[in-house]
């Protein structure tokens, strides 16, 4: 199968607009994608033709819209390799970690330990310090290297008796890091220690397949998928979820509540607490179908070639510091311009059309690490075209010479 980026882009409404009276080139995909029609039409028909609440009705309606909620559980499942029952809808990637972190932080005491990299989304940071704050849980950090890969060396004198999780990114949302999750998972394994991946980036440029890697728990969102926001997938084997208690309490979640006691469904409803996600849901199954029709492998190597493009035009430019070049990174290219802020640098781009984020990226251990307080990020996607890199270099170029 051969991957034509034009017939790709035209299912994508919002690239043909145009910003500050220029063609959109948006270089924002890894804080959140832009959506094909697939994913626009079937939340729109969802609302339209069948909407009703779900798994509580007896109609048509909620009988239609539960097959449609059903079915999207399934494209999950069957995207990540995974079997229905171990497939929970969350409202982001965010929520399913916080759901790990509540629900397995329960059976942890003070001076227990996890384990997680410099590298991570905030997202995956503080969860874990609600456990070290009201429970005496330890936190310990795998080291990042200069190249922006991680210490992977360092793993096995990090690892101890004590060690409970060990939760990492799969892939860096600022670095592009792709990290050797398989290899952590084992040595993990090994010493005891249940291991949480945060997916959110990896999942959009990669296949994944979670028996394969034997993971714990998964957890990625829609939004960055080409799907909804407000929608995120926890995966967890089925004896880990089976394990963990509830996060929240609702209906759809009980089996029996009376006034003296309740008792909890099975997963996957133990942890889907109230009305879901509904249209989210459907629109992140739509998002998926949709993807299937791709050749993913011809889809990384298209984002690749358009980083590289990027990366060799950019070579010899003194006045830039890329942060993060470990081998085989994914197609992020998070950087600085000598003498300019980095909100400055993406206030300027956007003036040529040229979207892409500033900031910290919700990752600020990983920016003392590297010695600054933000960076800019452009990050590409499946509907960026090679003429789209070279007018985000040449708006650079642009941009640096503001500030010369």
């Amino acid at each position: 199968m051969t991957f034509d980026v034009e017939q790709v882009r035209r299912e994508f409404p919002i690239l043909t607009r145009q910003v500050n009276g220029r063609p959109l080139v948006y270089l924002d995909s890894a804080a959140s994608a832009q959506k094909p029609r697939a994913v626009i039409s079937a939340m729109s028909r969802a609302m339209e033709g069948s909407y009703s609440n779900v798994h509580r009705g007896l109609h048509t309606l909620a009988n239609e819209t539960t097959d449609a909620y059903e079915a999207a559980r399934k494209s999950v499942a069957t995207f990540i390799n995974a079997e229905l029952g171990e497939v929970v809808f969350t409202k982001g990637g965010t929520e399913a970690i916080n759901l790990v972190a509540s629900s397995l932080g329960a059976t942890l005491k003070a001076g227990d330990e996890i384990l997680l990299t410099e590298m991570e989304h905030h997202a995956n940071i503080v969860p874990w310090h609600f456990l070290r704050e009201r429970q005496g849980v330890v936190l310990k950090f795998i080291p990042v290297l200069d190249d922006g890969r991680l210490d992977i060396e360092a793993l096995p004198g990090l690892l101890t008796d004590k060690t409970r999780v060990v939760a990492l990114t799969h892939m860096s949302n600022v670095l592009g890091t792709i990290n050797p999750v398989a290899e952590v998972i084992a040595q993990a394994h090994a010493a005891g220690a249940k291991v949480l991946l945060d997916g959110c980036q990896a999942i959009v440029h990669q296949a994944v397949d979670v028996k394969a890697l034997d993971v714990d728990f998964y957890v990625f969102s829609g939004h960055k998928l080409y799907g909804p926001t407000g929608i995120g997938i926890l995966y967890g084997k089925a004896a880990e979820l089976a394990a963990l208690r509830p996060y929240q309490g609702g209906g759809e979640m009980i089996g029996e509540v009376s006034l003296e006691k309740v008792s909890y469904a099975e997963p996957p409803h133990r942890f889907e607490a109230g009305t879901p996600p509904i249209l989210e849901a459907i629109g992140l199954g739509a998002a998926i179908e949709w993807l299937n029709g791709l050749d993913r492998d011809a889809v990384a190597a298209h984002e690749a070639r358009l980083y590289a493009r990027v990366r060799e035009r950019l070579n010899g430019a003194n006045w830039l510091r890329v942060i993060g070049e470990a081998p085989g990174k994914g197609a992020i290219l998070s950087f600085t311009v000598d003498g300019a802020h980095a909100h400055d640098v993406a206030q300027i781009l956007d003036r040529y059309g040229v979207a892409v984020r500033a900031g910290t990226h919700c990752a600020e251990p990983l920016m003392k690490h590297f010695g600054i307080t933000s960076s800019a990020r452009a990050s590409f996607a499946l509907y960026n075209t090679e003429g789209e890199a070279d007018a985000f270099v040449d708006a650079l170029n642009r941009t640096q010479a503001f500030f010369a």
